[in-house]
């Protein structure tokens, strides 16, 4: 089997990936040393191993008893605390990794949890120590940034809620926002992303960069991403004021048009509200996070019909769900909206052993050497959503875009797969950041 290449390249991911630059925004979770465990493991009974193979709620058990014989057991304390962190159950995070980087200072994952911790509650103040005494060169340069927003992060006003159109749906979604009322201009949408702006927008928005750090390379050379204060985010009706936002000199791909992108925002704005990109009707639909807005989403989806799977965030912007390949599944899965030209995206290993075809006579040309193929899925879902017959991306090492020594090593816990861009073009996806819940609605939602 033969599959053709794409004019878009879509064995490289959109910008922010290709960059780097993902891979260099989160501003508190490490990457484990650890190399990923075969995705078909047996399920055992130790909770490390539960863990790594997804299954937290036994984990988490796990973990509780040994932390009943031994109160001062460090790893269960911080294990406790990362799956709370996972599932935003910030006051279990907070107490469980507090106690943990008590009994072990050296435990830098875990006071980058923490941190993390702070960071999604808009309390930077609270992870400026954390960050400044982990001796990281990159977290410094977040603690930096985090130390010049004064007063109140993330103010939001206008309406509950905003609807704006796509103005692209290929490559990946885009819309128009305004930055410190200037006049609108066109973001990449990208669920893998932060809020992310090009060098000569940053510098005609007037934003100064106070501080940097490296983020990869791009065509043999080093990338520095400058770290700054947003004053003014508007999307739609809605403001966000006093906001962290970073840039590069990194090239990025135009827009279908020809004309450049101002950048590309995703989970950091995203978690922020009850967000979903209606890929079905071609919008971006902001709601505040109150009950009476969750209210009315649930009405409104249960008219279309909706399924709704579980939530975990990675990192600050790694959204995981539970979906599967074929008949194996369902396992744990990332959601990256930002994959040009692909469906899902695996590893050589995995599309072999759930039965997929595997086109190894024609790699896609990249750079590096994590050697890319295209494959074809016979069916993969999530819940009730299904998808056949579609193209993937796999590689002989990790998944695509993935800045770890293996698929599992990025976070701990084992990946089947990703599923992105081609696969969600006939739903409309909401992300539920306060009760972790991942929604996909058949139809498009008004």
């Amino acid at each position: 089997m033969t599959l053709p290449n794409d004019i878009h390249n879509p064995g490289r991911r959109a910008f922010l990936q290709r960059a780097g630059l993902a891979a260099a925004a989160g501003a508190a979770l490490p990457l484990l040393s650890s190399t990923a465990s075969p995705a078909f493991a047996a399920v055992s009974g130790d909770p490390d191993q539960l863990f790594k193979q997804g299954k937290f709620s036994a984990a988490e058990r796990g973990y509780r008893r040994l932390l009943h014989k031994d109160r001062r057991n460090a790893r269960a304390l911080a294990q406790l605390g990362y799956m709370a962190l996972l599932s935003n159950r910030f006051r279990d995070a907070e107490t469980y990794l507090s106690k943990a980087v008590a009994l072990q200072p050296t435990d830098i994952a875990s006071a980058q949890r923490l941190a993390e911790s702070y960071v999604r509650r808009d309390q930077f103040a609270r992870a400026v120590p954390l960050l400044q005494g982990t001796g990281r060169p990159r977290d410094k340069s977040f603690a930096e940034m985090f130390s010049h927003i004064k007063g109140e992060a993330w103010q939001l006003s206008g309406p509950q809620s905003t609807r704006v159109p796509f103005h692209t749906l290929d490559p990946v979604p885009s819309v128009e926002a305004t930055l410190n009322g200037g006049k609108p201009q066109k973001f990449w949408l990208d669920t893998y992303g932060t809020l992310d702006l090009s060098p000569e927008v940053a510098e005609a928005a007037g934003i100064r960069a106070v501080a940097t750090m490296e983020g990869g390379f791009a065509n043999n050379r080093p990338i520095n991403i400058y770290l700054g204060v947003l004053e003014s985010f508007r999307i739609g009706d809605i403001e966000m004021r006093n906001i962290p936002v970073q840039w590069s000199d990194v090239q990025r791909p135009p827009l279908p048009d020809g004309s450049a992108a101002a950048g590309a925002f995703g989970t950091t704005i995203f978690y922020h509200f009850l967000t979903t990109m209606d890929y079905a009707g071609k919008a971006l639909i902001l709601r505040r996070k109150t009950e009476s807005q969750l209210r009315r989403f649930r009405a409104e989806a249960a008219r279309t019909g909706y399924d709704r799977l579980p939530l975990w965030l990675a990192g600050d912007h790694f959204p995981c769900s539970m979906g599967s390949l074929g008949d194996y599944g369902p396992r744990m899965v990332t959601v990256d909206t930002g994959g040009i030209g692909a469906a899902f995206d695996s590893t050589v290993e995995i599309a072999k052993q759930v039965g997929f075809e595997v086109d190894l006579k024609n790699p896609i040309p990249q750079p590096g050497n994590n050697k890319l193929y295209w494959a074809k899925g016979d069916r993969i879902s999530l819940g009730k959503a299904v998808q056949r017959n579609v193209r993937g991306r796999v590689a002989d090492k990790v998944f695509p875009g993935f800045p770890g020594p293996g698929q599992s090593a990025q976070f701990g816990f084992d990946l089947i797969a990703n599923f992105t861009h081609e696969f969600f073009k006939p739903y409309a996806i909401t992300f539920d950041y306060t009760n972790m819940h991942l929604y996909i609605a058949g139809k498009s939602l008004r």
